[in-house]
């Protein structure tokens, strides 16, 4: 049989998915612009200080647990046997399966924010126990945490539905949910504030009240794009219910997976929880600092490194349950290269324009020329290591597609350590700027190795021309630069 209907398939499989991640990225693109919108209100109201800090460090921590139960260990254990259910047993057994992981997870959910409530003090402490230099500003984020900690299961139970929504390639819903987080933190910014501090309270615990109202909005819109397919989850309230979900043959493969992956995600939040409590000893507003460079960082990962990572993941989980691994390798080719082509110059550009990129976006009302340097420094810092927090959102799910989760587990753990090296070696030298520095480090240093163990066990076989291909991307990149006048680095 000739081999050119297979390229052929292959050709249009790539075009599809292009236009899929196309689509996910313009709309996180919406996302990101009214993402900074909200960031360049909060900057401009509230600076940067030891109450912004608190704002920061309680906002961190169900955001922390988000990425547990939401994008985290859920949706990489959940979406791979949901994509492998449908293909496998259609679309009646996948629903009863939404049913019961649904019920498994609102109980759990329950739980969990339940004890974070109560445990919000040791919570914050555990974060940023630097915090306690200053009482206000640890009573404040003990307060915000409190309030802030539901929006844990409204975003967990949003995961659920985008992963259901996403394999049965209905990407928009919850690509533009996220918008509604940052036009209601614009608006408790823009006129709750004012609302409280013209009653004697401090306007900046009108930031929780929006994050909370964000989750509960974005949740309300999943709902009736699932109920016009027919797959709104039916959440048990019985016993038998209960129990019948937990019996479920696949609830109990999804939780097996959620085991390592857990520890992966928590790998990564050990980290993050690392860098935010050095970062509570240091400087006041470096919290801050770290978390609007971060905030930047986020426009090139998620259009680029999320958008892909979503696109790829039930694309992959189908081709491999469907034994295709030619076809398994070619589609993850063709992302690397996307990865490569887009992330190469946005990282050089980074590395050159990030003082100039923070002044023209940040440099207003109470953020200082202080608070620009500091946050440019670390913004260079997350650029140095832009190709492998970019190219880590490509790979990770490409095991995860294989419902191999151990394997980026073991990985991730070796390079927490030697993040945490990178840390006692630059923290000394560039204060927070060095704690972004070894993120990046890091983050290229995973990279490199989820790509080495793909080659190695055949998943991956790189088509011809990568060298010549990398080569004209860095050329290209570098003369872009030259041409502004600008002196790279």
């Amino acid at each position: 049989m000739s081999a050119k209907p297979a390229i052929i398939g292959h050709t249009l499989g790539a075009v599809s998915l292009l236009k899929a991640a196309s689509t996910v990225s313009l709309l996180t693109l919406a996302s990101r612009v009214t993402g900074l919108a909200r960031d360049l209100i909060m900057a401009s109201m509230f600076g940067a200080n030891a109450l912004t800090d608190a704002f920061n460090v309680a906002f961190r921590i169900p955001n922390l647990f988000r990425r547990l139960f939401a994008e985290g260990a859920f949706s990489q254990a959940f979406v791979p046997v949901l994509a492998a259910a449908k293909a496998q047993h259609g679309e009646d057994a996948t629903r009863e399966l939404i049913h019961h992981v649904a019920t498994v997870l609102a109980w759990a959910l329950l739980v969990t924010c339940a004890l974070g409530v109560l445990g919000a003090p040791l919570l914050v402490w555990l974060l940023a126990s630097g915090l306690r230099q200053s009482p206000e500003s640890f009573d404040a984020a003990v307060v915000m945490t409190r309030w802030m900690f539901p929006y844990i299961g409204f975003m967990s139970m949003v995961a659920l539905s985008a992963g259901i929504l996403n394999t049965w390639k209905r990407f928009a819903v919850p690509a533009a949910t996220p918008v509604l987080l940052n036009f209601c933190m614009i608006g408790a910014a823009w006129w709750g504030a004012p609302f409280l501090a013209a009653r004697g309270i401090e306007p900046i615990y009108a930031m929780a009240g929006g994050v909370v109202l964000g989750g509960v909005l974005q949740l309300g819109v999943q709902g009736p794009a699932l109920w016009r397919m027919g797959l709104l989850p039916r959440i048990g309230l019985s016993v038998a219910a209960i129990r019948a979900a937990w019996a479920d043959a696949d609830v109990r493969r999804i939780l097996r997976l959620m085991a390592p992956a857990l520890l992966g995600v928590g790998v990564a939040q050990i980290s993050l929880m690392i860098n935010t409590q050095i970062a509570s000893y240091l400087a006041p507003g470096s919290v801050t600092w770290l978390f609007y460079a971060d905030r930047l960082m986020e426009f090139p990962t998620a259009l680029l490194g999320v958008a892909l990572g979503v696109v790829l993941t039930p694309a992959l989980a189908s081709a491999r349950a469907a034994g295709d691994a030619q076809k398994y390798s070619a589609m993850l080719d063709w992302g690397l290269r996307i990865v490569v082509l887009l992330a190469v110059p946005c990282a050089i550009g980074l590395l050159t324009f990030a003082e100039p990129l923070v002044a023209t976006l940040f440099h207003y009302g109470a953020l200082k020329d202080r608070d620009v340097g500091q946050i440019a420094l670390a913004l260079s810092g997350y650029g140095a290591g832009l190709l492998g927090l970019v190219a880590i959102k490509v790979l990770a799910p490409v095991y995860y597609a294989s419902q191999d989760i151990r394997t980026p587990v073991k990985i991730a753990v070796v390079v927490l350590v030697i993040t945490q090296l990178f840390n006692l070696l630059l923290v000394p030298r560039m204060a927070h700027a060095g704690l972004a520095l070894s993120i990046g480090l890091g983050a290229l240093v995973n990279a490199a190795w989820l790509m080495g163990g793909l080659i190695r066990r055949g998943s991956y076989q790189p088509q011809p021309g990568w060298m010549r291909y990398g080569l004209q991307v860095l050329a290209a990149s570098v003369l872009g630069v030259l041409l502004t006048g600008i002196t790279p680095f």
